[in-house]
This record gives C-alpha cells, sequence and structure tokens, in this order.
C-alpha cells in the first residue's frame, strides 16, 4: 500500500513511518522543511512537500496514494481553537478526494471522553471534554464513512511516551528540575491513559490495513495511571521532593500546564484490542519512566 502520511516526521509519525516501512508498505511523508525532507529520505520514505494549511498540497498527496494516516497538528497553546480549525479543514480536504474510494483514512486525535471515569470507543466526542479544540474534527472523519471512504478515528490518550517523547511528561520533568519539586494537583488521584509510541504506531498500521469504516479506535496501554505516580516517579528520578498544591493554585505554580496536570482522563482499548487483535507489547508509563531515558541530560 502507497500511504501518505501527514506529521510523518514527529514523535509518533516517525514511529508510524518506520512502522509502514518494516511491514512493506509505501511511505510519502508530507513536509514543510529542508529539516523534514532530510527526515523523510532518512527513515528511507518518499516526500511530499507542503504543510498542514496547503489544502492543495493535501489533496494531491492523498489523491495519489492508496491510503491516508493523518497525524500532523498544530500544537499552537496560546490557539488551540485555530489549531482545531485547521485540523478540520485538513480533513476536510483530504476526504474530499477519497471520497467513493473505499480508501482507508486514519484520522488521529485525542481522548474526547468525559473525564472522571474510563472512556471507551462507543462514547462519542464530548464537545466538553478536555481536547474540545479536535472536537468537530471526529464526527466530520467518520461522516466520511457514508460517502465511500474507509475512514477512522484513532484517539491517542495525554501520555505517548517512549524515547525522545517531547510531550506532556517531559514538559513535566522539565519543570520539577526548574522548580526543585515534583507537584501533583491536590493528592494526586487525578488519572492520566498512556500508551508507548512504539504501540501506537502498530495501531495506525493495523487501522490502515484492516479497520471497518467508520469506528473509533483506542490506543491505550494503561487505562488510569494515578498524576500522583507519575509525580513520585519524577520525584526520585530527580531527587527532589514530591508537594501538592491546591486546584485554585495549579495555574500559579505550573502555567499553562496546570489545566494537564489535572486532567482526569481514562480510557479502555478493549473495543479496539478485539476489533483488530491489538495488544500493547512495550512499557507501561512508569517502567518506562523508571528505566531512566527520561531523566538523562545533555
Amino acid at each position: 500500500m502507497r500511504v501518505f502520511v501527514t506529521g510523518a516526521t514527529g514523535f509518533v509519525g516517525s514511529a508510524v513511518t518506520r512502522e509502514l516501512l518494516g511491514a512493506g508498505h509505501e511511505v510519502v511523508g508530507l513536509a514543510r522543511s529542508e529539516r523534514s525532507v532530510q527526515a523523510l529520505k532518512a527513515l528511507g520514505a518518499e516526500v511530499h512537500r507542503g504543510d498542514l494549511t496547503d489544502l492543495d498540497s493535501l489533496r494531491r498527496g492523498a489523491e495519489a496514494a492508496d491510503g491516508v494516516a493523518h497525524l500532523a497538528f498544530i500544537h499552537d497553546f496560546t490557539d488551540l481553537i485555530a489549531s482545531g480549525e485547521a485540523d478540520l479543514k485538513a480533513i476536510e480536504a483530504i476526504g474530499e478526494v477519497l471520497e467513493g474510494t473505499g480508501k482507508p483514512f486514519v484520522v488521529t486525535s485525542g481522548l474526547l471522553t468525559t473525564p472522571g471515569r474510563i472512556g471507551t470507543e462507543e462514547d462519542p466526542a464530548d464537545p466538553d471534554s478536555p481536547g474540545k479544540h479536535r472536537y468537530a474534527s471526529e464526527p466530520a472523519t467518520l461522516a466520511l464513512a457514508e460517502r465511500g471512504v474507509s475512514s477512522s478515528v484513532l484517539r491517542l490518550p495525554p501520555s505517548v511516551h517512549g524515547e525522545g517523547d517531547t510531550g506532556f511528561v517531559p514538559m513535566f520533568i522539565d519543570f520539577a528540575r526548574g522548580k526543585g519539586v515534583s507537584a501533583m494537583v491536590g493528592d494526586g488521584s487525578n488519572h492520566w491513559a498512556a500508551v508507548h509510541r512504539l504501540d501506537a504506531a502498530r495501531l495506525f498500521r493495523l487501522a490502515l490495513e484492516a479497520a471497518p469504516a467508520g469506528v473509533r479506535l483506542h490506543a491505550i496501554g494503561d487505562e488510569a495511571v494515578p498524576f500522583r505516580e507519575i509525580a513520585e516517579t519524577i520525584g526520585r528520578g530527580l531527587d527532589v521532593p514530591v508537594t501538592s498544591v491546591a486546584p485554585e493554585e495549579a495555574t500559579d505554580h505550573f502555567g499553562w500546564l496546570g489545566h494537564f496536570a489535572a486532567v482526569d482522563i481514562g480510557a479502555s482499548s478493549a473495543l479496539t484490542r478485539k476489533l483488530l487483535g491489538w495488544r500493547p507489547e512495550h512499557p507501561a508509563l512508569i517502567p518506562d519512566l523508571k528505566s531512566g531515558h527520561y531523566f538523562r541530560t545533555a
């Protein structure tokens, strides 16, 4: 299969690219910079120049492919609403050229289920969830199934971890290193779902190869890790004390990361495992943190 991949050189996308190539597929990666061009060539993928806002480029890339994996997202935390709108336009543009072809189109999303309970693949996107800026992309993707596209939504948890992680966990580690304490909000009983990036990459491949049209998939290894365990593991890794901050003081302590330190969102992948035979094989979040690579400094 010739697969057009957006976000092909990112932390998760590069793992997806390697997974697809290792399974015998061809990969054409979207590249918006010379650095991305060189990274794609190093991975053994073909290059398609453009970016997430160049809708004509996205259409051309999708039209020439046998399937599309959409992982790119503009992570501008100062204006996530605009980032969500750009994501929706990109999905619509790709969907236009895939309509009526039956080709697979796997779209990345976050966990948009209701906080405070274990979400499942059957839960529709909740416009009041922590990931509400991506809310519109899910129904738009699933609606393509009625227009002859084998579309599916693959939800990623707050932590996709592993060597080279640049997400929330290393941000909290850097924050704890700078503050001299590893903090949690309240008693840290709020939960994060998590998955190793290599397990997530394998699920993207399985989705492209075999997911039915119109399904939601959950890339979940850990259903619900108490944030307290994350803070304590960071504290041990840095040899700094662990402290609690009151919910109303979270923003004062963490800045814009305060929201993510307090989020309570767990999820199951039971239906995904049954549907595609996917099983996480790589370390869970806490063992991965304890392995030490997160705490190495240059």
